[in-house]
């Protein structure tokens, strides 16, 4: 989203207090423990089960100081290995021709970071969303074990601001570790929250969340199949990290 694994989930209006301390403890942990949760997520403390989709596991914790979900996912893609889909997530080029909900997306440098910008399509009458975001990829060796750690989380960038009749997406955060299978498809691990801000219904935001995230879990995975093909016609070399 970082660029942003999932579409951002439509929510009501938070406080700030909830989510930054929401993105402190998913910062803290992004290296040093996130990536065991491939192993053994870590669900308690209010964590529910929200949609259970061919192997794919969404949980999510509902913040009552901000009204907002924080979702984490898990599970196997049993189709391609991890170094695809590492190649396709952090492709911008490639997910503008897959992803329908982009309205534009690049890499930019600014006060001497890099960061992206991303403009997201909202459903009609509801005004589209923009985010100005880092992200980091590491390539982790744990005791034998290659693990891809890519952290996404939204900057303050005031030269930046955001266009008329968009609303700019200050509370941002991903985390995605990955990890072959042991045969030929991916591990993966997801921490996701974001605040999208503006008055949205509650019936929205479960109509997006039910309907939004196994749509793009479908259109991940169509992605991945069709990369090499994309990659050949553009003359794109297919690094496979």
């Amino acid at each position: 989203t970082c660029s942003s694994f999932l579409h951002p989930v439509p929510a009501s209006t938070a406080g700030r207090a909830g989510s930054d301390r929401t993105h402190t403890a998913m910062a803290q942990g992004c290296v040093e423990s996130v990536w065991r949760e491939l192993d053994e997520p870590e669900l308690g403390g209010g964590w529910e089960l929200f949609l259970d989709i061919a192997g794919i596991h969404i949980h999510r914790l509902y913040r009552e100081e901000s009204c907002l979900y924080e979702y984490k996912i898990c599970g196997t893609f049993s189709d391609f290995g991890p170094e695809l889909f590492v190649e396709v997530y952090m492709d911008l080029e490639y997910r503008k021709q897959w992803d329908n909900y982009v309205k534009e997306l690049y890499e930019l440098e600014h006060e001497g970071q890099k960061l992206v910008y991303w403009e997201v399509k909202y459903p009609f009458l509801l005004s589209n969303r923009d985010y100005v975001y880092g992200r980091e990829r590491q390539d982790l060796d744990i005791n034998g074990r290659k693990i891809w750690v890519i952290n996404s989380k939204s900057k303050c960038a005031p030269g930046l601001p955001a266009k008329s009749g968009i609303i700019r997406v200050e509370d941002y955060h991903q985390t995605v570790v990955l990890e072959n299978d042991g045969k030929q498809g991916t591990r993966v691990f997801l921490h996701y929250f974001d605040n999208p801000g503006g008055m949205i219904p509650t019936f929205l935001i479960n109509w997006a969340a039910k309907s939004g995230v196994p749509s793009f879990l479908k259109d991940m995975q169509k992605a991945c199949a069709n990369y090499p093909e994309y990659c050949k016609k553009s003359g794109k070399k297919l690094a496979l990290c």
